[in-house]
């Protein structure tokens, strides 16, 4: 992480130094909150199945209704948290966004029923800035052409957030289903708790927006910053279509690989670990030479192939087996997020970075809406229609998508070329 370069002639303000300890705090705080969300990923959907009785395809819908509403919240709280980062700074929104998921983890741990999970997604939902405000973080405090390789680094804290809590969650979940909730609050209370006391502001007040328009801050008209940047539309569209297909992962894998392959949450949690350990090497060591040698455009269409081949592959996978045998193509999926990024910081200000994060953070709340309806339902369909033998139909859904997410990239990213500064 120390190779990451921060010039000083890019952000006035605090030193060099001062600015590369806070990009290794903000690093180590999505390293965090990513465990504490690992940390429920193997539990949940069985936390769900326990409520219902221990029907597969029930969970799988209700874990549909949970993703769909808390991707709502998050469509209309995502541009609010990032004019709010423009105009007061990111550090505020980063420590209330850190707050309420540790809220939403105490909210699940001690839930008595589905209503109680309930209001805790919700939660979740409205405070869903802490990735989107990081990356408006790194990109004050980054030089434009090292953005992607530091975009590369924030991968990796999530795929590093993802080697221990999964497997970490499995195994506390093997023992009780409410204790990976405890864990990962505490962890991301104490994770807000340090960044009151260490984190500086990245985004000095000259550099901020000099008012907060309501009307900007509605999904839609968050939009707006999209549209009038002609290059940033498709290239949102790609991240759009990118994220709607990721969807697949939280909305049917656990109840996917239990009811295919007959993993137990601590198997589940493993193989997460082993697909984070592959995700780490890509983003860590992979990313930043791809870049150099393809540009942020080739990179970003090496991941999106990738993923398109990966989901394909387990789709058809007959067994955990060769299930497992796919893990390294997808693995370079890492590689479509830096590239995307790195294109679209290029094409805003200082003083338009949040709002740029907050657009993506709406998109992605949509696609955190129509991606569980997709892959969830038709999965649920799959289980209650066992004679179509078709229970990887939501990973060729999400296989199809990345194919569509291909096409539309190499049309953006062709156009950004040509429109580049």
């Amino acid at each position: 992480m120390s190779d990451v370069p921060v010039t000083d002639d890019h952000v006035p303000g605090p030193s060099q130094s001062r600015r590369r300890a806070a990009f290794g705090f903000i690093f180590v705080s999505a390293v965090a909150s990513a465990m504490s969300i690992g940390f429920m990923v193997p539990i949940l959907p069985n936390l769900l199945k326990q409520f219902t009785g221990g029907d597969t395809a029930s969970a799988s819908e209700w874990n549909v209704t949970f993703a769909v509403c808390g991707g709502m919240m998050s469509f209309f709280a995502g541009p609010i948290l990032g004019l709010l980062s423009d105009r007061l700074g990111r550090r505020p929104v980063l420590l209330i966004s850190l707050t309420g998921f540790g809220l939403d983890f105490l909210f699940m741990a001690f839930a008595p029923s589905l209503s109680w999970l309930f209001v805790g997604r919700l939660i979740s939902g409205a405070t869903s800035g802490i990735f989107s405000t990081a990356n408006a973080y790194v990109a004050d405090v980054t030089a434009p052409e090292n953005r992607a390789r530091a975009f590369g680094w924030m991968g990796s804290a999530f795929s590093f957030g993802f080697l221990a809590g999964p497997a970490i969650g499995g195994l506390l979940g093997n023992y009780n289903l409410r204790l990976p909730f405890m864990a990962a609050a505490a962890l991301t209370l104490l994770n807000a708790f340090y960044g009151l006391l260490v984190l500086p502001e990245s985004l000095p007040e000259n550099r901020r927006a000099t008012s907060f328009h309501w009307r900007r801050a509605n999904p839609l008209g968050s939009l707006t910053l999209l549209r009038s940047h002609h290059e940033l539309l498709p290239l949102a569209g790609v991240g759009f279509l990118n994220q709607l297909a990721n969807m697949v992962w939280p909305s049917v894998f656990v109840l996917y690989t239990g009811y295919r392959y007959h993993w137990t949450p601590g198997t589940t949690g493993f193989v997460m670990m082993g697909g984070s350990v592959m995700g780490i090497a890509v983003q860590s060591f992979v990313v930043g030479p791809a870049v150099k040698r393809f540009g942020e455009r080739g990179t970003m269409l090496a991941g999106a192939t990738s993923a398109a081949l990966a989901l394909g592959w387990y789709a058809f996978a007959p067994s955990g087996l060769i299930y497992l045998i796919g893990m390294p193509i997808s693995a370079l999926w890492g590689l479509l997020i830096p590239g995307l990024q790195g294109l679209m910081t290029r094409r805003v200000g200082a003083h338009e970075q949040g709002q740029l994060q907050g657009a993506n953070q709406s998109l992605i709340g949509i696609a955190s809406v129509v991606g569980p309806l997709l892959f969830g339902l038709s999965f649920a369909w799959a289980v209650r229609h066992p004679g179509w033998h078709v229970p990887g139909l939501p990973l060729m859904l999400a296989s199809l998508t990345m194919v569509a997410c291909l096409s539309l990239a190499i049309w953006a990213g062709r156009r950004a070329a040509k429109l580049a500064p």
